[in-house]
């Protein structure tokens, strides 16, 4: 028997690349989207197909369930192994066969050169549910909409992260009516996460956006503006899942963390002090490295921040005012010097180094790498991925030996799109060696 409220099932596809790894995964705007048509009276049920992990590490993050599969045409002549990240195919069919039939399916996107295992998901939910209409949203369906709108098989693809649109929209295809009024609709709503039936962690924002324009970047596509939340409301979450849910590991997905520390970070940390929460804390998305005071990096290590990611890219100073110019080697330093000092080991503080941003030589990857170790670091480093409505992609597009406009395939940093003879493949394995203290 049908149930009077109507029923939308949220699916996060599988990954479909050479190489995955569980840091912190979970998509947060489809929970969000989850808790806000609950608020709104809709019943929500959830398929995460990245929720299978075969080795969890003591922080939440591990290993995914992998699965070799054909690689798509485009990257055949890649000589690595291609796979499918997450639950068995035959966990998901029986998954969906235990459902009550959904009304409206929505399904999220990632990365841009994920979206195989996206276009999976969708036929097969269209296989299973005939007449059932599927959304796609996401950072692909962001970033590659007309893409998306051709190929994905979805009945519409939704462009942007407008959470009240979305809900209109969800609303309108199943014919239900919003309980609450547009000017009323809460955005600090939690995610929800309570779908879970295990959680081994917990991913909160606590702004949207980010004040930077690196060229790299599509933060500023993806969110038009930067803001932040009220630092208390942020702290009632971190509690509410620390207490509730008995949650010991949170990632912070923001783009900009630290930026305006003392009204936002300090008081935050301050009060979660003061309240005696325990919990371990991640950086993977980076901290911005100017914001990194004796305050800061004390805060951070006394606030329980176990993992420590800065966003430095290089240390060639043309490059980082051609990128953006978030960051200088003297702010660097600072900062490395800060975090030192606070009880942060050299192991304790990854770095971001980039590779493979168009025409950037050998040279100055490895110049980077031992800046980064002279200082007190350890150097993380990050394969370029071309991303669309970036500054940065044109001039990808101009020197890449893939058709980076029409084929999304070719983003996957993991082919280094814009390798060339200033710097090879052979030279992208050998700076992975160099970085991680290997010979």
């Amino acid at each position: 028997m049908k149930h009077n409220a109507p029923n939308v099932l949220l699916i996060n596809p599988w990954i479909t690349d050479f190489a995955a790894y569980n840091f912190w995964i979970k998509p947060l705007g489809l929970l969000r989207i989850g808790g806000l048509l609950r608020r709104n009276g809709f019943e929500i049920s959830l398929i995460d197909c990245l929720d299978y992990s075969i080795k969890t590490k003591d922080y939440g993050d591990g290993k995914f369930l992998k699965t070799k599969i054909e690689k798509p045409l485009p990257l055949i002549s890649i000589p690595r192994n291609y796979s499918q990240y997450g639950i068995p195919e035959e966990m998901l069919l029986k998954k969906l066969s235990l459902l009550e039939g959904p009304d409206l399916i929505c399904v999220s996107s990632g990365m841009t050169y994920w979206y195989p295992g996206v276009f999976k998901v969708i036929e097969i939910t269209k296989r299973l549910f005939n007449n059932i209409p599927v959304i796609l949203g996401g950072i692909y369906a962001t970033l590659c909409y007309e893409h998306a709108k051709k190929h994905s098989g979805a009945d519409i693809v939704f462009q942007g992260r407008e959470e009240a649109e979305i809900l209109k929209a969800v609303s309108g295809m199943t014919g239900s009516k919003l309980r609450t009024p547009d000017s009323e609709l809460r955005t600090d709503l939690y995610p929800a996460f309570d779908l879970y039936s295990q959680l081994d962690y917990v991913c909160i924002s606590t702004s949207t956006g980010c004040p930077f324009k690196c060229t790299y970047c599509a933060s500023p596509f993806l969110t038009k503006e930067f803001s932040k939340r009220d630092p208390l409301d942020v702290v009632e979450e971190i509690e509410y899942w620390t207490t509730h849910f008995h949650t010991n590991n949170i990632a912070f997905y923001d783009d900009a963390l630290l930026i305006d520390a003392s009204k936002h970070f300090v008081p935050i940390i301050k009060e979660l002090i003061k309240r005696k929460v325990s919990c371990n804390f991640h950086t993977p998305n980076a901290l911005h490295i100017r914001e990194i005071d004796q305050e800061v990096a004390g805060l951070l290590f006394r606030g329980g921040f176990k993992t420590i990611r800065l966003g430095f890219e290089t240390s060639n100073e043309a490059t980082q005012i051609e990128t953006g110019g978030k960051v200088d080697n003297p702010a660097f330093k600072r900062a490395i010097e800060h975090l030192r000092r606070a009880g942060y080991s050299r192991e304790e503080i990854g770095i971001y180094v980039m590779i493979g941003l168009p025409r950037q030589r050998v040279g100055e990857v490895e110049e980077s790498i031992a800046f980064v170790k002279e200082a007190g670091a350890k150097p993380m480093l990050v394969e370029y991925s071309p991303i669309p409505r970036t500054p940065l992609f044109e001039s990808a597009k101009k020197m890449s030996q893939f058709d980076l406009e029409n084929e999304p395939l070719y983003h996957n940093n993991s082919i280094l799109p814009c390798q060339w003879e200033g710097l090879t493949e052979a030279d992208h394995r050998r700076l992975k060696k160099m970085s991680r203290g290997e010979k």
